[in-house]
C-alpha cells in the first residue's frame, strides 16, 4: 500500500498521520552504550563480575576501544530515524590515565562530549556501581564499612559532577541514573538497617546541590538480581518512596519486575506524584534477562500508556538490554525502531473516538474499535516515515545491518 492510500485509510477514522510523524520525530530515544561491547567497560585495569551483569554469547564485532563503539553507535544512529541520545556508564571513560572510580572527572570522558556534539545527539550518564572489588559482596552505598559506602559516595558525587558538564557542554540536561545492586543471598535479619544506609548514603550523594537545567538525577530499583535472590535493598517500594519525597526521577525498567506484572500500567500511577519519569525498555524472557525489544504487546502497551496518559513530555525513554549472540549493532537498530514503532501505532489511535466509547461506558464499541484498527496499514506509515529521514527500511535495512556486521566481524 502507498502512503497516500495509507494516509486516507487512517483519516477515515480521525487520524492525522502528518501530525502522528511530526511528534514522532521529535522523541528522543536514550541508546545504551553497554549493548556494544557486552558490558565490559574501558577501564584500564583487571575487571570484576558482579550485580548480576552478564552478556551471554561471543558473537564477533564486539567493539573493543571507545572509537570503534563510537564507530558502531554512528552506523546505528544512521539506521534509526530522528535525533537521539547516548546512555553512557561511567566504566566507559575514554583515557589512558588509570583512575578508580572514586577518582574519575570530567577530563576523562571529554572525547565522548566532542562526538556527541559533533553528532547533535545529547548525552545521559550512569554512575557504575558493579564489576569492582569493592561491590564483590553485592553490597556498595548500603554497606555495613562506612569506607566502603564513603568510596561509592564520592564515586556518585563525581558522576553527579560529570553529568552536569555533559549537559551544560551540549545544551540539554544529561539525566544521571542511579541503580545499585546491593542485596543478600540469603534472608537477611535487620533490612532496615541496610535500608537506612541506603538511604543515608543516597542523601550524602545527592547533597551538593545541581542545576536541573544541566543534569537531572534518577533511581531505578530492581526486584531481585543473582546474587541477592532473598532481598533487593533498593526495591521499587523503596525508590519510589525516595524519589517522591526527595524530587528525584523514578527509573521504571521494564526487567526489573516480575515478569507478569504490567509495566506500562504503573506509569499513570507513578505520574501522579512524580512530575518526570525515566523510562529503561528492555524484555525480560526469563526475568531481567535484557533481550532485545520485540515489537510484542508488552511494547505496545508501553507506547500506547504513552501517548493515552500524555506522558510524552513527562517521560525520558532510554533502552536496556544486552545480547552478545547477534549483531551488537543490529540489536541497536532493531530496539530502538520497535520502540518507535510503538509509539507510531499508539499516535495513529483514533484517541477521541475510543475516549468517548469508555467515557460513555460502551465497552462493545470500544472493544470493536481496539479490535479493527489493528488492520489498518501503520507500516506504509512508518516506511514513509523513514524514506522522509533517508533511512532504510524492509529489505534495504537487512541489507545494511548485514554489510555492516560482515565489516566488524573481523575484529579480533
Amino acid at each position: 500500500m502507498t502512503y497516500e492510500s495509507a494516509k486516507a485509510a487512517f483519516a477515515d477514522w480521525g487520524v492525522d498521520t502528518e501530525a502522528a510523524i511530526a511528534r514522532l520525530m521529535t522523541i528522543p530515544i536514550s541508546m545504551h552504550c553497554w549493548q556494544g561491547d557486552d558490558v565490559n567497560g574501558f577501564e584500564r585495569r583487571a575487571a570484576t563480575s558482579g550485580g548480576g551483569i552478564q552478556a551471554t554469547g561471543n558473537h564477533p564485532g564486539r567493539a573493543r576501544t571507545p572509537d570503534e563503539l563510537r564507530a558502531d553507535l554512528d552506523f546505528a544512529y544512521a539506521m534509526i530515524p530522528g535525533r537521539h541520545r547516548l546512555n553512557l556508564h561511567a566504566m566507559y571513560l575514554d583515557t589512558d590515565k588509570t583512575p578508580d572510580r572514586d577518582e574519575i572527572e570530567f577530563e576523562h570522558f571529554a572525547p565522548w562530549v566532542d562526538w556527541a556534539r559533533e553528532a547533535g545527539i545529547g548525552l545521559d550518564f550512569n554512575p557504575t556501581f558493579f564489576a569492582h572489588p569493592k561491590a564483590d559482596d553485592n553490597l556498595t552505598l548500603s554497606h555495613p564499612d562506612q569506607g566502603i559506602r564513603d568510596f561509592w559516595i564520592e564515586h556518585g558525587q563525581r558522576s553527579r559532577d560529570i553529568a552536569a558538564q555533559m549537559g551544560s557542554a551540549l545544551g540539554s540536561a544529561c539525566v544521571n541514573n542511579i541503580w545499585v545492586p546491593d542485596g543478600y543471598k540469603d534472608t537477611p535479619i535487620d533490612r532496615m538497617a541496610a535500608r537506612t544506609r541506603l538511604e543515608t548514603s543516597l542523601d550524602a550523594m545527592l547533597a551538593p546541590a545541581q542545576d536541573p537545567a544541566q543534569m537531572l538525577d534518577a533511581v531505578e530499583s530492581k526486584l531481585f538480581g543473582i546474587g541477592v535472590e532473598a532481598c533487593t535493598i533498593g526495591s521499587h517500594e523503596f525508590y519510589m518512596g525516595y524519589a517522591i519525597r526527595k524530587g528525584t526521577l523514578l527509573c521504571l525498567d521494564m526487567g526489573h519486575f516480575h515478569p507478569t506484572e504490567n509495566i506500562a500500567d504503573k506509569l499513570s500511577s507513578v505520574a501522579l506524584s512524580l512530575p518526570q519519569i525515566l523510562l529503561h525498555v528492555s524484555r525480560p524472557m526469563r526475568w531481567d534477562s535484557d533481550h532485545v525489544t520485540l515489537l510484542n504487546d508488552d511494547l505496545l502497551a508501553m507506547g500506547q500508556e504513552l501517548v493515552t496518559a500524555d506522558l510524552l513530555d513527562r517521560t525520558r525513554i532510554g533502552l536496556d538490554f544486552f545480547d552478545a549472540t547477534i549483531s551488537r549493532t543490529a540489536a541497536w537498530v532493531i530496539g530502538t525502531r520497535n520502540m518507535q514503532k510503538a509509539l507510531l501505532r499508539a499516535l495513529l489511535l483514533p484517541l477521541d473516538r475510543l475516549r468517548q466509547a469508555e467515557d460513555g461506558l460502551d465497552y462493545t464499541t470500544r472493544l470493536m474499535l481496539t479490535e479493527e484498527i489493528k488492520d489498518l496499514p501503520f507500516g506504509a506509515v512508518w516506511a514513509e516515515l523513514c524514506a522522509r529521514d533517508d533511512r532504510p527500511s524492509g529489505l534495504p535495512l537487512i541489507q545494511a545491518l548485514d554489510a555492516y556486521q560482515a565489516k566488524v566481524a573481523t575484529r579480533g
